[in-house]
């Protein structure tokens, strides 16, 4: 454990959801003043997304070959072409409109879904500390969900995912070593027989 990579401490099992309970969480902060933005449909289906693209797309920007930025882009292109697995429908959303898109082909004509998104109390510069939990998990009923995470890239990328198998989803307080409150929407994943062997969550949880 001491040399994984402190952002990869973000996975859970049921067990660790108990009052009282400690355990070491990266939680970066996102300052949406400083984020890459949300371009519309139709600039963002001007430029191209693809890993054979990706040589273009670094001179678009402006990026070297060796640059953060140019491995960064890399990574999240290579993440949305990548297979779905078994049960999972997966979409790589690089405008709101088609973020949209995805859920309503997931959700269908029911409108009856909710947005829950974590949500931090205190401003801190402090990205990974041990968190306790505060108090009992909520669970949140969730027969159907889709879950869109961002990704590295120079305007905003959502990479957006809804799994077949069952998926439970709580809403849990937790309380930092420096004090800072955050309370955390968490989705437990209750069928990974498809996952990779090698997935970093399984590494993470040493399973």
């Amino acid at each position: 454990m001491d040399h994984m990579d402190q952002s990869a401490m973000v996975f859970f099992t049921l067990k660790h959801l108990k009052v009282g309970n400690s355990m070491p969480i990266y939680f970066p902060q996102k300052d949406s003043s400083s984020s890459p933005r949300l371009l519309p449909r139709d600039e963002a289906e001007s430029i191209a997304f693809s890993l054979k693209s990706l040589p273009n797309l670094l001179r678009f920007f402006a990026f070297s070959e060796d640059s953060p930025q140019a491995k960064a882009m890399e990574g999240t292109l290579r993440e949305c072409e990548t297979e779905s697995i078994k049960g999972e429908i997966k979409f790589c959303a690089t405008s709101l409109e088609s973020m949209l898109d995805f859920a309503t082909n997931i959700f269908g004509n029911n409108d009856d879904f909710k947005i829950v998104a974590t949500e931090h109390h205190t401003k801190s510069s402090t990205l990974f500390q041990n968190y306790t939990m505060l108090e009992t998990p909520e669970e949140i009923p969730a027969p159907v969900m889709v879950s869109c995470h961002t990704k590295p890239y120079p305007y905003a990328v959502l990479y957006c995912h809804s799994q077949l198998t069952e998926n439970k989803v709580f809403k849990v307080s937790l309380g930092g070593k420096n004090d800072d409150i955050v309370t955390a929407v968490a989705v437990c994943h209750m069928d990974t027989s498809q996952w990779n062997r090698n997935h970093v969550s399984f590494r993470v949880l040493g399973i």
